[in-house]
């Protein structure tokens, strides 16, 4: 595969890529470059961990790219998530795994890694405090968003600890890469400030969008909070649709989700068309009734958001339609997991527990 179609499918899902021209130079000098995407084990997995992540990542193995897969675990504790009990969160990462196995992901072409299996060695702890002396206090609080706290909330030590350890996963796992959504941005820049002080390789970052929650934009005291309080969260079932929900469930959440008539922008509805359906999709059809109309077909987003912007479009059939794509991209996932005894057993252990934020 020659790089402008290495780039082409990076392109396909990222929302920013910093730098095209570091992108283009790594894939001329290495066939198969390191990526890597971090995910806190702390919950029930929403559309955008199951649906989403798992879209980027094939067009990312698709593109030649050895992938690392990182179970947060240890980060997951330090953050407090399921009550800080690491036995309850690697259970959640072991459901996690299989969410990735449900979603069509060959285990086989990634590294899966486990943060409390690196954690325990010095040179990890050396790495990171060369890393923690090149920051200010001021520059850490100002990254806490990573962590989805927001910027004034009150943190403990430990936690002041998350970022210069984020940062220095890239290097220790030698990444290439960094694959993380925008809410991860503060990471990304950091560790490629942190490689030009300390001579390290710098890592190309690449970042896909945040899914909004289905209550849409939310107001936040710092605009730097905005992101961390709209986005799909796993700690909020008023805002995520889950990849166990059924279609009654999905019809549910969508008809009560924000969806602003004739308008695009911070339109969550609009946004799973745009970053899930039509990623899989060339087109689709949204089924009326005569009197309104009758069955329309969208041969692409922009066609979509177009016919909805001029009013052609109701809300309601935008969710009507929505309903029953996210119910059918999901619906391998529910079964996978409704078959799979182990895998049943997983989330009904990670069901039964707290999730705390």
């Amino acid at each position: 595969m020659d790089i402008e179609t290495k780039i082409d499918l990076i392109k396909q899902f990222a929302e920013e890529i910093v730098t095209e021209k570091e992108l283009r130079e790594l894939f001329e000098a290495k066939d198969h470059p390191v990526a890597y995407d971090g995910f806190e084990p702390s919950g029930i997995a929403p559309i955008h961990f199951g649906l989403l992540r798992a879209l980027n990542l094939k067009l990312m193995l698709k593109a030649g790219i050895k992938f690392k897969l990182y179970l947060a675990d240890y980060f997951a504790l330090i953050n407090n998530k399921i009550g800080g009990d690491l036995e309850k969160i690697k259970t959640v990462g072991n459901y996690f795994i299989e969410i990735w196995k449900a979603a069509g992901i060959d285990l086989d072409k990634v590294e899966v890694i486990w943060a409390s299996d690196i954690i325990n060695n010095i040179d990890y702890w050396d790495k990171t405090l060369r890393i923690a002396k090149e920051l200010s206090l001021e520059r850490i609080m100002r990254s806490i968003t990573i962590m989805g706290r927001k910027m004034n909330e009150k943190v403990s030590v430990a936690q002041l600890f998350y970022p210069p350890m984020q940062v220095n996963d890239v290097f220790y796992m030698n990444i290439d890469i960094c694959q993380l959504g925008m809410d991860q941005r503060k990471a990304s820049m950091l560790a490629r400030e942190v490689a030009e002080k300390m001579k390290w390789k710098k890592p190309v970052a690449v970042h896909h969008h945040i899914l909004l929650g289905l209550q849409g934009i939310k107001n936040a005291d710092n605009p730097d909070d905005v992101l961390i309080a709209s986005k799909m969260s796993k700690s909020d079932p008023k805002s995520a649709i889950y990849v166990h929900d059924d279609f009654e469930t999905i019809k549910q959440k969508i008809n009560n989700a924000y969806c602003p008539i004739k308008q695009e922008q911070n339109n969550p509805i609009l946004e799973y068309y745009k970053y899930l359906v039509f990623k899989e999709k060339s087109s689709i059809i949204i089924q009326r009734p005569g009197k309104f109309g009758g069955d329309v077909s969208f041969e692409s987003y922009n066609e979509l958001s177009s016919s909805y912007i001029k009013g052609d479009l109701h809300p309601q059939d935008l969710k009507n339609g929505i309903s029953k794509e996210l119910n059918d991209m999901i619906k391998p996932i529910r079964e996978y997991f409704e078959k799979n005894k182990s895998a049943k057993e997983l989330y009904e252990k990670v069901k039964s527990f707290q999730i705390t934020k």
